[in-house]
């Protein structure tokens, strides 16, 4: 029966386990170059035993950012630190990935601890304050915390930003990561071209759904091809909107046949209600897992999901296994329990009885045994 400790070969790359860091953003690179605090933050956790370890959400233009602390790959000189994080990540067992994003018009924001609120984005800082100018399909503004209204993007803009993913996926491989993803959740460009709360276009890319969800779709065919054919691509999709009139499950669904007949390896569910305020989401222990494997039952591809922690009693083992044993999920990505513990993989490890399933690095394993 497959476990958690299982390996996962997705294309030629075998993740030594189902464990997942999420990218998590840490708003701390200057121009968008990593930094010593990245090889750090990411190091510890390959250390600690994650078979995937997916650097944060990495903008592929400089107006794509959702701060100005945000990590970026718009240019060549992006790709020598990161190289030097991927390098570090090889070395001790972990895949190195990359997820690649534009905040859309979400932009332009504050760093969250001066002005945001715990676990935001932060505010929408105006140009006079450091900001830049934000896009989005259509312009509408997200709301009273980030109310600036975004310039509705041109067949132009659209095609400059479809290029700045494929070229950010070029220097992702030359950077040395072998897993990338896509983020097309969150509330940032993609999921606001796909979603109809945010969509009011009335040309190629808007009305339909076929018409919403080309911006996605024309992108994965250029990273694809640029991306090595024997290197897995996965898309954070947004599995519904949790608001009426928005995106729902069916329709993600559909996309999810869609990308995976372009080449997409793994479906991550991350929707909480992001792409506009009002949403009613469902929060609790593992609620992004039902959408999830409704995903992988009808479209037949590899899914993930987050949020697997029980707020009272942390990320248990046993219940994560789980999901996995059951076929509910075939990889899970933890968050806020690998900052907490980094070495969250070792003790699962060893309450799952798979100690030989993980290894402790030289280092510390004589000190140990």
């Amino acid at each position: 029966m497959t476990h958690l400790f299982e390996p996962l070969k997705i294309r030629e790359v075998t993740l030594r386990n189902r464990i997942g860091m999420s990218p998590m953003c840490q708003y701390w690179a200057e121009d968008g170059l990593a930094n010593d605090w990245h090889l750090v933050h990411l190091g510890s956790r390959a250390i600690g035993g994650a078979g995937l370890v997916v650097m944060e959400d990495t903008a592929v233009s400089p107006d794509g950012r959702i701060s100005s602390g945000d990590l970026g790959i718009w240019s060549d000189e992006h790709i020598k630190p990161l190289a030097r994080i991927t390098n570090f990540l090889s070395i001790h067992g972990a895949v190195p990935g990359i997820q690649l994003g534009h905040a859309g018009r979400k932009a332009s924001c504050s760093l969250p601890w001066e002005g945001g609120k715990p676990r935001s984005e932060g505010r929408h800082l105006e140009l006079d304050e450091g900001g830049w100018e934000i896009f989005a399909p259509s312009a509408i503004p997200f709301g009273d915390e980030r109310p600036r209204i975004p310039k509705e993007m041109t067949i132009e803009d659209i095609n400059s930003i479809k290029e700045a993913f494929q070229y950010g996926a070029r220097r992702a491989y030359q950077a040395g990561f072998k897993f990338l993803m896509l983020h097309a959740s969150h509330g940032y460009l993609f999921q606001e071209f796909y979603s109809p709360i945010t969509n009011h276009r009335n040309d190629q890319y808007g009305g339909s759904f076929e018409n919403r969800i080309r911006f996605l779709l024309e992108v994965v065919r250029l990273v694809r091809q640029e991306w090595p054919e024997t290197l897995p691509l996965s898309v954070r999709l947004a599995a519904q909107d949790y608001i009426e009139g928005g995106w729902t499950l069916e329709e993600a669904i559909q996309l999810s046949q869609l990308l995976k007949n372009e080449g997409i390896d793994l479906i991550d569910n991350m929707a909480f209600g992001a792409v506009a305020t009002g949403a009613k989401v469902p929060f609790g222990r593992a609620f992004l897992v039902a959408d999830a494997t409704t995903i992988k039952q009808s479209v037949e591809v590899l899914v993930a999901a987050s949020a697997l922690s029980d707020p009272d009693n942390g990320t248990q083992p046993e219940f994560i296994n789980e999901q996995i044993a059951s076929g509910n999920l075939d990889l899970v990505f933890l968050g806020r329990e690998l900052l907490v513990n980094p070495y969250w993989p070792q003790q699962a490890a060893k309450a799952l009885g798979q100690t030989d399933k993980i290894s402790l690095p030289v280092q510390y394993a004589h000190w140990l045994k």
